[in-house]
């Protein structure tokens, strides 16, 4: 089942922010992030905030129906801008995830564009970006959502063994993805990526090579590859409690990682964030690296999470539940927090250490600083990024980035 919403203080039933969040907005970038929640089926693998036809059969009624979803996204758009008031940033980036967005029609993810753009306004050279499950598009449905609007498109590939997916509960066959990333360029998108992931039981170094061989080929000029971790209480996790499928140990992983920089590197792509490389600059997905360095976004849909200006906050999981409080004139958030200078700080060096320009060494307290030379030391930091004041992670450095981090923050 999907994961457990953070506790935090109740959000106000008009979603009204307090006034010091929109100080100095004008600095910072906003972006929309929609979440679609439906699925066909659900992924062994997966704890997302998403629901079969099945799981909302009977307990979401109308208001959860696919059919009217597009709709009652628009209806939190227009909240937004009653919250933002004359806020008069124009939207830097929008990212339509899920789930699977694309088991909605094209129309109706471009008529959700529509209401970020009619009641915002995109920024000139704004980044639009919808996920994609390659089984759930074709030529047409790509067309119609490149004349909508959209410029950038992310295909779930996540391997290109066979039996490696059905571990994974994933449903396209291979060689679809690749597929997918012709007709999305012969569509007009200038950028393309493809998720793998690495790590699953049963998968050899070679099925991992011919995973990233098979992406590099089909030319994307973004890949994401991330490191599969089973959470609790779904259906791979109680497949390896039974002893059905084997767990896969974080030397694993470290192996699987090197390979995918060093396949990557070699066709020309560059890290830019731990699990993530492009071809060129503007190649990098935009919309995560407002996350990335703490920027501003909405974040629409059941169980979405938002972030403006030091608050964050966090909508209802469950489709009904969130189509019913708009319905009716509130909020659908569920709680938020006010995040402390010291909150903020502490996050900037979470995220930005993964970045591949580092975090500031100013930002870290005293302990953190003597983590910071001992990691140096330890050949877990760049020499010359350090030397100009910043902690940028070397290879092996990102192999334990989670503990690097740690010891920075603590």
């Amino acid at each position: 089942m999907p994961s457990a919403l953070p506790d935090g203080e109740p959000m106000p039933e008009d979603g009204a922010l307090p006034p010091h969040a929109l100080a100095g907005a004008g600095d910072r970038p906003l972006g929309f992030y929609l979440h679609v929640p439906y699925c066909a089926t659900r992924c062994g693998y997966c704890d997302f905030n998403t629901y079969t036809a099945t799981e909302l059969r009977g307990s979401g009624g109308v208001l959860a129906s696919r059919e009217n979803y597009a709709d009652t996204l628009a209806d939190e758009v227009r909240l937004a801008r009653k919250v933002l008031g004359d806020d008069p940033r124009p939207i830097r980036t929008v990212f339509v995830g899920g789930g699977t967005p694309t088991l909605l029609p094209a129309a109706h993810l471009v008529r959700m564009l529509a209401a970020v753009r009619d009641e915002f306004g995109l920024a000139p050279d704004a980044e639009v970006t919808t996920e994609a499950n390659p089984e759930s598009v074709d030529a047409a449905y790509l067309a119609e959502l490149r004349e909508g609007g959209f410029n950038r498109i992310s295909f779930g590939m996540q391997s290109a063994k066979r039996h490696v997916l059905q571990v994974l509960d994933r449903t396209h066959t291979p060689g679809r993805p690749e597929a997918c990333v012709a007709e999305a360029r012969r569509a007009g998108f200038e950028h393309v990526n493809l998720d793998l992931i690495y790590g699953t039981p049963g998968e050899s170094d070679g099925d991992w090579r011919d995973s990233l061989d098979a992406a590099l080929g089909a030319g994307p000029d973004h890949v994401s590859a991330y490191a599969l971790i089973v959470e609790e209480g779904t259906q791979l996790a109680r497949r390896i409690r039974r002893g059905e499928v084997p767990m896969t140990d974080d030397d694993v992983h470290a192996d699987r990682y090197l390979i995918a920089d060093e396949v990557l590197a070699g066709a020309g792509f560059h890290w830019y964030e731990v699990s993530n490389w492009a071809t060129s600059e503007a190649g990098r997905c935009l919309h995560n690296e407002l996350y990335w360095r703490g920027a501003d976004w909405w974040g629409a849909g059941p169980g979405a999470h938002s972030h403006v200006g030091g608050v964050r906050w966090w909508n209802v999981k469950h489709p009904g539940a969130y189509a019913a409080a708009l319905a009716a004139g509130r909020s659908p958030g569920a709680g938020r927090e006010l995040l402390s200078a010291e909150d903020r700080r502490v996050e900037r060096i979470l995220l930005e250490l993964r970045l591949a320009e580092g975090a500031p060494l100013e930002l870290l307290a005293e302990q953190g600083l003597a983590a910071s030379r001992r990691a140096l030391a330890d050949g877990l930091l760049e020499a010359a990024p350090y030397r100009e004041g910043r902690a940028v992670l070397t290879l092996r450095g990102r192999l334990l980035a989670d503990a690097v981090v740690r010891d920075l923050v603590d």
